[in-house]
């Protein structure tokens, strides 16, 4: 029973044709494929976010909106896709690892693990682990709406949030577009750690049993900073394989990965702003307190 659930997972999250014959192109009707519906949104997305914080602190608004059920609801669904894709990541790399070994060859000591961090120069966004990198880019603009509940629930640093997540929307883009390395592992460490706190954000504010009594863990906080830490070390990754020679003909969409550094870097310093001079971030209060 086991093996066959295993087998039928396999199919429809890594053999499925649409899934082994994914091309990343606007020319074939993909949502949100284009730099124009790309920057529309951005634009959009950050001036609805900053009029409403505007709008509240004109009106002196200091309490937050009452939002219901939503940002419960909105931690399942982020919980529930961000497995989902981290499962099919998971076994898409595994299945495009076991057919592609063959052209290895000629390249000076590549691994599974060397592949992970460095995609050849010339690698297409196609196949089955950039099917999961774009349904990853489309979570991207649902895990936006985290930063309108800050807007809305009048939380700290609300504006630097609405930029981070602009920011991660951004960066995934980049990701399909230029066929940027590392991002297989960047994908599985974000939905793995978005799938434990948004589960724990959703456990904690439907009020399931015990939630009470974990409502003091730093749940959200150990999930960012294992989140940072992997970011970090996989960049320190590419940057040795490509500047450092470690691997023939360096890796694909450099010049997209130095932006990404640099949007990283910029999120790095929202996290320390928020934890480091302020000694906590309302997204652990959410999980805490309300959520």
């Amino acid at each position: 029973m086991a093996a066959l659930a295993g087998d039928v997972a396999r199919y429809w999250l890594a053999e499925h044709p649409s899934i082994v014959g994914f091309r990343w192109s606007p020319s074939v009707g993909l949502w949100f494929s284009t730099w124009v519906s790309l920057l529309c949104f951005l634009a959009a997305y950050v001036a609805l976010c900053l009029s409403l914080d505007a709008l509240l602190a004109a009106l002196r608004r200091k309490r937050p909106l009452p939002l219901g059920l939503l940002p419960s609801a909105h931690a399942l669904l982020m919980a529930s896709v961000s497995a989902a894709i981290f499962t099919g990541t998971v076994l898409s790399a595994v299945a495009e690892i076991r057919d592609t070994r063959w052209s290895w060859r000629g390249r000076s000591r590549t691994t599974p693990l060397r592949w992970l961090l460095c995609f050849p120069p010339g690698t297409r966004s196609s196949g089955r682990v950039f099917f999961w990198s774009y349904a990853y880019y489309l979570s991207r603009y649902l895990h936006a709406a985290w930063g309108l509940f800050a807007v809305l629930r009048r939380r700290r640093s609300a504006s630097a949030r609405v930029f981070a997540h602009a920011a991660a929307v951004a960066m995934a883009f980049l990701w399909l577009e230029f066929s940027q390395s590392f991002q297989v592992l960047a994908i599985l460490a974000s939905t793995l750690a978005h799938a434990v706190a948004f589960g724990f954000r959703f456990w904690v504010g439907a009020g399931l049993p015990a939630a009470r009594a974990a409502r003091g863990a730093p749940v959200a906080l150990a999930c960012q900073v294992g989140l940072l830490g992997c970011n970090l070390a996989c960049h320190a990754g590419v940057a040795w394989m490509h500047f450092g020679g470690a691997v023939a003909g360096g890796c694909s969409g450099i010049g997209a990965w130095v932006f990404n550094t640099l949007l990283n870097a910029a999120l790095l310093w929202v996290f320390l702003h928020c934890y480091g001079k302020r000694g906590g971030c309302d997204d652990d209060d959410d999980a805490n307190k309300e959520l």
